[in-house]
């Protein structure tokens, strides 16, 4: 859960997704989770003067009159909790914009274009030890379809995959609301094909994982065959899915969900229109031809992810594919994708055994 921390030194941190970088006593956030798409408060400031301060030293369009509000709240705890979740788009992707700005491409990794938009990159790093072409896994980050980068909590991910055989790429696409849902799954796809053609992979063996609206793009390119088929790619070459924590794979049922806490982010990524909905919706074209393997890991805790997660899986297998639906306990949205890659993770042990029946 992103929210607020407090550092051993007093410090407050502003955890905001998967990165935090610290500046003396203040501190800089990048935003990368958003499958819950929002910011909450989970630890109170010191005093009225350090929330004075740290108030500061974010930037104008994230100082909200319902935050400053709570320099004089009675419990500044849930003050800060109401005021946080409520925090506008154009903050979010202020904190989302500076992260990507100060990321850097990792020693030994390339970034290659697949159109003419800033956004359309991708980050690519191969296997150090590969003798033959190397199957390819390409990850679609988060950020509730309107922030995120490909190279924030990348490296991690990059360097335990390649260390077991395969060229790992994570890829940017465009954002809402400058483009549509539509055009961000045809990104994923036109990146799929940019990568087919690069030395050294192996151009059929290729599996999507994204994590929370990155699941859902992921999902939605490996269930519906018109993003591939559009960018030249035949559908067996997505040999697999692994989605991480998604909530969306029946769009219109979750935007119908009385605890759907961002219900506002879907409106501004799906609209209010149905049958758009539908046909956003991976579970409506569960039907083949898919992507032949998925391993679907909702964060045990979250019942709407779990069971959109489960109700995409019974459709897949009635739909001929091979589906696994494993709750991930101890995690959440945020640390599901965050520790994934790290030494000893169990959740990474699972995708792994998973990727090994795929090379």
């Amino acid at each position: 859960m992103n929210g607020l921390q407090r550092h051993g030194s007093g410090a407050l941190l502003l955890i905001v997704g998967d990165k935090v970088q610290k500046r003396g006593r203040g501190m800089k956030v990048s935003r990368t989770k958003l499958g819950l798409a929002m910011l909450a408060a989970t630890a109170l400031i010191a005093s009225h003067e350090a929330w004075g301060q740290r108030l500061g030293q974010l930037g104008p369009e994230c100082r909200t009159p319902a935050l400053r509000q709570c320099l004089d709240a009675a419990d500044r705890r849930q003050c800060i909790m109401g005021a946080m979740q409520q925090l506008p788009d154009s903050c979010r992707k202020a904190i989302s914009e500076g992260a990507a700005a100060r990321a850097v491409l990792p020693a030994g990794w390339r970034e290659l274009s697949f159109g003419s938009d800033p956004r359309q990159r991708l980050d690519l790093v191969m296997p150090s030890s590969a003798s033959a072409k190397a199957p390819v896994l390409l990850f679609v980050h988060g950020g509730g379809w309107s922030i995120g980068d490909k190279r924030i909590g990348s490296e991690v991910k990059g360097r335990h995959f390649a260390a077991q055989g395969w060229a790992f790429a994570s890829t940017n696409y465009r954002l809402v609301p400058a483009a549509t849902v539509e055009q961000q799954a045809a990104d994923v796809a036109a990146a799929v094909a940019s990568l087919r053609r690069q030395a050294g992979v192996d151009p059929d063996r290729i599996v999507l994982m994204g994590h929370s609206a990155g699941a859902h793009l992921a999902a939605l390119v490996a269930s519906d065959p018109s993003y591939l088929r559009a960018a030249g790619v035949p559908m067996s070459a997505v040999r697999g899915a692994v989605l991480l924590d998604g909530a969306g794979y029946d769009v219109g049922e979750q935007m119908a969900e009385p605890r759907n806490a961002v219900l506002s982010m879907y409106t501004q990524a799906f609209g209010t229109d149905p049958k758009r909905q539908a046909a956003l919706s991976p579970a409506r074209h569960a039907a083949a031809p898919n992507a032949a393997e998925w391993l679907i890991l909702p964060v045990a805790q979250r019942r709407d992810s779990t069971a959109q997660s489960e109700k995409l899986a019974r459709l897949l297998r009635a739909g001929g594919s091979r589906a696994e639906v494993l709750p991930q306990p101890g995690k959440t949205h945020m640390t599901l994708n965050r520790e994934l890659g790290q030494p000893g993770d169990q959740s990474t042990a699972v995708v792994d055994r998973f990727l090994a029946q795929l090379r």
